[in-house]
């Protein structure tokens, strides 16, 4: 089986049962103590996942993140998540277990580049996340007209997952006014049409559930084009749309493209359900950085505090509240 392509960071020792009993009662401690709310990532550790007061895809949490009432938010997730929490709610604390989980979109770039990336979507119309850009492209559209040019960025197999839904690879005309930048996750586009291959050979009953940033997602759409899967039993979705999916079909067999992580809160909705991973490589270092002992200790310390410039942050709100309004 093909090895991804990942950046590497430090990898925390593995906690025993006891530990992770142990650290999770402090966690749960803590966050009552200094009125936090812990908003976790789909593809963080199960032992974080299992303290988050709200589990969910990017677009979930930036919405808790803007409603809730409490006073702290920490934030397991990768660091521009957490930014987005900061923009939506500069009134509250916005903690990051630890400051260099990152994204392999920016694996190339130095630390105060990362730092600044909150500058992107100041320069940004609207923001998206795989659970809502088609909606915002085909609200786009119906506001500023057909014709609109759009630079959709930064991952390229989201933004040909966007052309094939509304319809822009049968439009070459309009499809010229719509640009993808090329960007990818390392995690995503290491899935490859091979694991696609190998997994329907081996589970040939199973549905496939691809998330649209997968670089085997325009191989899996051939496969349906040409007649060799069944289109009912390939779903491109979202983190948040393979959970209703599963949830709606408790006892089934399912072809998991996306990052390994997701796998546990689907077994967790559905317990009876065959779930197979697509690759089983598929692991993004930098979500598995948000430890339990990291969240303790930025609770208890209240320690690596993620903020915005004003300036910065008063420019980004706009296309964020946007993005988390459409969808």
């Amino acid at each position: 089986m093909q090895e991804l392509p990942t950046i590497q960071p430090t990898s925390a020792p593995e906690l025993t049962s006891e530990q992770i009993a142990e650290i999770s009662e402090e966690v749960r401690a803590l966050a009552e103590q200094r009125n936090a709310v812990i908003l976790a990532h789909n593809y963080e550790l199960p032992e974080i996942q299992d303290v988050a007061h709200y589990l969910g895809d990017s677009l979930g949490l930036s919405r808790q993140a803007a409603e809730t009432g409490a006073e702290v938010i920490a934030f397991c997730g990768v660091h521009f998540m957490a930014e987005t929490a900061s923009i939506l709610s500069p009134q509250k604390t916005v903690l990051i277990p630890d400051l260099d989980a990152g994204c392999s979109l920016a694996d190339s770039i130095d630390a105060d580049q990362l730092r600044a990336s909150a500058e992107v979507k100041a320069e940004t119309d609207y923001c998206v996340t795989s659970s809502n850009a088609v909606d915002v492209v085909r609200h786009i559209w119906q506001e500023h007209g057909p014709d609109q040019e759009i630079l959709f960025g930064p991952d390229m197999w989201l933004g040909a997952f966007v052309e094939r839904e509304t319809g822009l690879v049968e439009e070459p005309e309009r499809r010229g006014r719509f640009h993808i930048w090329d960007g990818e996750c390392h995690v995503h586009a290491g899935i490859k049409p091979l694991d696609i291959a190998r997994t329907r050979e081996e589970h040939p009953n199973a549905e496939f559930l691809i998330h649209p940033e997968c670089g085997c997602s325009t191989q899996a759409m051939e496969y349906v084009a040409a007649g060799d899967i069944d289109p009912e039993g390939v779903h491109m979705l979202s983190t948040s749309g393979m959970q209703k999916h599963v949830e709606a079909n408790p006892e089934g067999e399912f072809v998991v493209a996306t990052e390994n992580g997701m796998l546990y809160p689907l077994q967790q909705a559905a317990p009876r359900a065959n779930l197979i991973e697509a690759n089983r490589m598929a692991t993004c270092k930098y979500m598995k950085m948000i430890t339990l002992p990291k969240l303790r200790d930025s609770l208890q310390e209240m320690k690596f505090e993620v903020s915005v410039p004003p300036e910065i942050a008063n420019r980004a709100r706009i296309p964020i509240e946007r993005m988390v309004a459409i969808g």
